[in-house]
C-alpha cells in the first residue's frame, strides 16, 4: 500500500511550482527541515528554551542559528556583505532574548526565514549557479550553488542537533 502523499519527506512528494530545477533539492531539504522542527517543538516546554544538557547548544541557540545561518548563506549568494542587524543577531544567538522570546515564536521566525529563502531560490536564474561570491569578511570564494547547498546541509545538520537536545531535555 502506498503512503499518503502528506506522510511522505519533502523529496519524495514530486517537484516545488516554480522551482528551479536544480534547486529543487535545496528546497525540499528547507521545507522537510521546517516540518521537522515544527512538529518536534509543537509542545516543547518554555521552561528548557535555554537549558544545555552535557553542555550542548540549547533549543533556543539552535533556533535562533537555523533562522540566522539561512539569511546569512542567502545574502552572501545575493553577493551582498552582512548588515548591522545582521551581525548583531549572529553576535547574540545562544542568548536568551530580550524582552524573551517563546518557542513558538522562535519557530515563527524559522518559518519566516525559509519563506525568504524559498521565494529567493525560486527567483535564482540557473545560469547563475556557477558565479563567484565572497563569505564573510574575508570573502572566501564559494558559488551560488555552494551557499544554497551548504544553507540546506547546515540546517539539517541542526535540525539533527535540534532534535536530539530537544528530545534528551523532554525525557
Amino acid at each position: 500500500m502506498t503512503p499518503a502523499l502528506e506522510t511522505r519527506e519533502v523529496w519524495l512528494r514530486g517537484p516545488l511550482p516554480d522551482m528551479p530545477s536544480l534547486l529543487q533539492p535545496v528546497a525540499h531539504a528547507l521545507l522537510q527541515a521546517r516540518e521537522e522542527v515544527t512538529a518536534l517543538l509543537a509542545d516543547f516546554p518554555e521552561a528548557q528554551l535555554w537549558e544545555r544538557p552535557a553542555a550542548v547548544a540549547s533549543v533556543g541557540f539552535h533556533l535562533q542559528h537555523l533562522t540566522g545561518v539561512l539569511d546569512r548563506l542567502f545574502t552572501y549568494a545575493r553577493g551582498e556583505a552582512l548588515s548591522a542587524p545582521q551581525l548583531d543577531a549572529l553576535a547574540q544567538e545562544g542568548k536568551p532574548t530580550e524582552p524573551p522570546l517563546t518557542v513558538s515564536e522562535l519557530v515563527l521566525r524559522f518559518h519566516k526565514q525559509i519563506d525568504s529563502a524559498l521565494a529567493q531560490l525560486r527567483s535564482t536564474d540557473e545560469r547563475t549557479l556557477t558565479e563567484t561570491r565572497g563569505v564573510g569578511r574575508a570573502q572566501i570564494p564559494s558559488t551560488v550553488l555552494g551557499l544554497f547547498v551548504h544553507a540546506a546541509e547546515h540546517t539539517m545538520r541542526h535540525v539533527g542537533q535540534l532534535s536530539v537536545t530537544a528530545r534528551v531535555l523532554s525525557a
